[in-house]
């Protein structure tokens, strides 16, 4: 049946068939069959991602047809994110390098990064930002790429997603701006003060993680876990982040499906809640004034987590 496919279009739509027949969960990168085929097609093919249609009906040789339908099936097999077969994903923008290392870059914080976090430091000066729980480090190098007046540092519990994104701050020549610290959260950070903090930490609750499609099983469960509700870090950057925030200092947090649970056990707290242009996405923003002045209340909900 393949022997029938020829043009490049012919593969993307064989491609997305395969993926859509065959049940694949998608979420990585990608929402939806069709753009992972295009993905997967156009990197076999060394062509960039925002190829013309005019070049839809160009013919692959045999080799580049076996090379497309390998990965097609190795996807359909292993049940593994396209970005881990292909190495790299597209984020805010810009092309970063990925594996099995850390997760596959999907942030909704990318929106706010391409926007310039307006209207959040429309009034700001921001010289220093932080980008905690890097992993492969697109947050933080996607801000000083798009921001080259800021010093950005990427922070990581994790040897081999620094090692990563190490490789990311070199592959997008930000190495004069951008250095990767090993801490766990803000522990190896004495000192270090930032105008801005924006994290993507762990906030999968240990049932959630129980019921994710396959897919999830190759990222590493020390980037999704993060206890019965999704707030055992979250609490924790709560708690700490006035530390190192400068006095007009802005933390921003994804807590995904947790929101719930972090607005129900700190109703107090004025969180400010961020609309994308899919809707909600479980991210928030918060002064260091209000984390400040509600101290007591976070620090004895983070005590509770032992």
């Amino acid at each position: 049946m393949t022997n029938e496919l020829s043009t490049i279009v012919d593969f993307i739509r064989y491609g997305a068939s395969r993926f859509a027949g065959a049940g694949l969960t998608f979420g990585h990168s990608y929402d939806n069959a069709l753009d992972e085929a295009t993905h997967l097609v156009l990197h076999v093919l060394h062509l960039p991602h925002d190829l013309s249609p005019n070049y839809g009906h160009a013919k692959l040789v045999a080799d580049e047809k076996r090379r497309v339908l390998e990965l097609i099936e190795r996807r359909v097999a292993e049940r593994k994110p396209v970005a881990y077969l292909t190495g790299e994903a597209w984020f805010a923008g810009l092309l970063f390098k990925v594996d099995e290392r850390v997760l596959v870059p999907r942030s909704p914080i990318a929106e706010l990064i391409q926007s310039g976090f307006s209207p959040w430091l429309d009034e700001r000066v921001v010289e220093r930002a932080l980008d905690l729980c890097t992993g492969s480090g697109c947050i933080g190098i996607a801000m000083a790429s798009h921001q080259p007046n800021w010093q950005v540092d990427l922070v990581d519990i994790s040897d081999a997603a620094l090692e990563l994104a190490n490789a990311n701050i070199r592959f997008q020549n930000v190495e004069d701006r951008v250095r990767a610290i090993k801490s766990n959260l803000f522990d190896g950070l004495d000192g270090e003060v930032y105008d801005l903090i924006v994290s993507n930490p762990p906030y999968v609750t240990e049932q959630e993680y129980a019921d994710l499609p396959p897919e999830y099983s190759h990222e590493p469960a020390l980037g999704l876990k993060a206890g019965h509700d999704g707030l055992d870090f979250a609490l924790k950057i709560l708690r700490d982040a006035p530390d190192h925030l400068s006095e007009e200092g802005l933390l921003i947090v994804e807590v995904g499906e947790s929101e719930k649970a972090l607005a129900t056990l700190l109703p107090a707290v004025p969180f400010t809640w961020i609309e994308f242009n899919v809707g909600a996405m479980g991210v928030f923003s918060i002064e260091r004034r209000d984390l400040v002045e509600h101290a007591a209340a976070i620090r004895a909900a983070a005590a509770a987590r032992g």
